[in-house]
Parts: structure tokens; C-alpha cells; sequence
């Protein structure tokens, strides 16, 4: 009964292992050939089911019907260095021949004594702690992992913002196109003098000419009780009188 037990088992972990080799083909496949159209939800679902084969893997080896394997002792019969068709066969052309130096891989099931001895420590560890401090280190962790979770939405949410203030935009291009040619290029500008400013300028003195034409547009002031003697001005600036340079 426990050989047929067995049989059954083995028949049971060869078809998930199978199902599952298949999966992992597939994903690669997908990866080494359509990386330039494989989408993101596409790599969740390969995930999705990469895990779900590997929980119902636990799930059998976790059954209570289900012999432990960790006692059972493989002993091989025949150990050759010659090719075998028949191992090359059911194992895809993975293991061509069986020899002494691939049957201490291949047919071990226990881990290696330094990961076992790993592995006892690490139980040993855990039976040490009482509940009360494990349900504390849990809780503790949830609340590491909260806010690590905060932390990382509220990065997103602000490079979201971020993102749509720097796209939003916050001038008027033609404004900023007309008051850059009227600054470097006068465009728009009146040429218009004032009446009494037809002072003249020597064409010797530089900027006189950008001095009239950027008072042109200005209206004079008039000042109140000012004698007859004194000169226009023109925003507060007071011109030459007519026949001299001005400064």
C-alpha cells in the first residue's frame, strides 16, 4: 500500500512539475522574443500563474496522504560513463550520461549539511521566541511595511502633480513673442515725437538715437508754476533746449 501510495504520488509531483516547467518556457519564451510587445499586465498573469502552480506544488507535498520523500533513499543500479539514449530521453538532453559524477546532484534529496544545519538553527531560533514577542515582531513589520507603503503612494501622487503642473502652461506665447521684438527689435513701438521735443541730437553722441525713440511714446508733464523758461519734460526728464546737444 505504501509503494502504491508512492507510485501515486511521484505520478501526481511529475504532472505539476511538468505543468510548471511549461509555464516557466512560456515566460521565458516571451521574454527573449517579445520584449518589444509584452506588456505589464501580460507579466502579471505569467506571474499569477508561475504561483498558483508552485502553491498547488506545496499544497501536494503538504498533504497529509502524501509519504515523506525526505525518507525515502534512492541507491542507483547501474553507473556508466557511456551516453544513454534512454536518460537522454526523459530528461530533454539534459543528462547525457550517468556517471559517478552526476548521480550525487541528481539523486540527492536531502540539502547540502551546511544549508541543513542553516536550516535547523533557524527552527531552533524561531521555537525560542514566545508568541506574545512573535505577534509583536509581526505587528511591527505590518506597521514598517504601512508606511513604507504611504511613503511610496504619496511619491507617486506628488510626481503626478508634479507632472501636470510642469505640462500646464502659465503664459501666452504670442504676448511673450510681442514683447520680445519690441525690446530687442522696436516692433510695435510709436514713432510719434511729442509736440516742442523736435530737439536735435548729434549723430556723433551713441544711444541718442534709442533715447528719442523710447521718449517718443512718453507724454509730457506739465508743471504747475513753473516760469515760461523752463523746458518740456518729458516724464520727468527734462530735454535740451532746441539748437544744443542734449546729454
Amino acid at each position: 500500500r505504501e509503494e502504491k501510495q508512492l507510485e501515486l504520488t511521484l505520478e501526481t509531483l511529475i504532472s505539476q512539475v511538468a505543468d510548471l516547467k511549461n509555464s516557466l518556457v512560456s515566460f521565458i519564451y516571451k521574454l527573449e522574443n517579445e520584449y518589444d510587445r509584452l506588456t505589464w499586465p501580460s507579466v502579471l498573469d505569467s506571474f499569477a500563474l508561475l504561483s498558483g502552480q508552485l502553491n498547488t506544488l506545496n499544497k501536494v507535498l503538504k498533504h497529509e496522504k502524501t509519504p515523506l520523500l525526505r525518507n525515502q533513499v534512492i541507491i542507483p543500479l547501474v553507473l556508466s560513463p557511456d551516453r544513454d539514449e534512454e536518460i537522454m530521453r526523459q530528461t530533454e538532453g539534459r543528462v547525457p550520461v550517468f556517471s559517478h559524477e552526476v548521480v550525487p546532484d541528481h539523486l540527492r534529496t536531502k540539502p547540502d549539511p551546511e544549508v541543513e544545519e542553516q536550516e535547523k538553527q533557524l527552527i531552533t531560533d524561531a521555537a525560542r521566541i514566545s508568541p506574545d514577542a512573535a505577534q509583536k515582531q509581526i505587528q511591527s513589520l505590518n506597521k514598517m511595511c504601512s508606511n513604507l507603503l504611504e511613503k511610496i503612494s504619496k511619491e507617486e501622487r506628488e510626481s503626478e502633480s508634479g507632472g501636470l503642473r510642469q505640462n500646464k502652461q502659465t503664459f501666452n506665447p504670442a504676448d511673450t513673442n510681442a514683447l520680445v521684438a519690441a525690446v530687442a527689435f522696436g516692433k510695435g513701438l510709436s514713432n510719434r515725437r511729442p509736440p516742442g521735443s523736435g530737439a536735435s541730437v548729434q549723430s556723433g553722441q551713441p544711444g541718442a538715437g534709442a533715447i528719442i525713440a523710447g521718449a517718443a511714446g512718453m507724454q509730457q508733464v506739465p508743471m504747475t508754476g513753473a516760469p515760461a523758461q523752463q523746458q518740456p519734460m518729458l516724464a520727468g526728464v527734462q530735454m535740451a533746449p532746441a539748437g544744443q546737444p542734449g546729454k
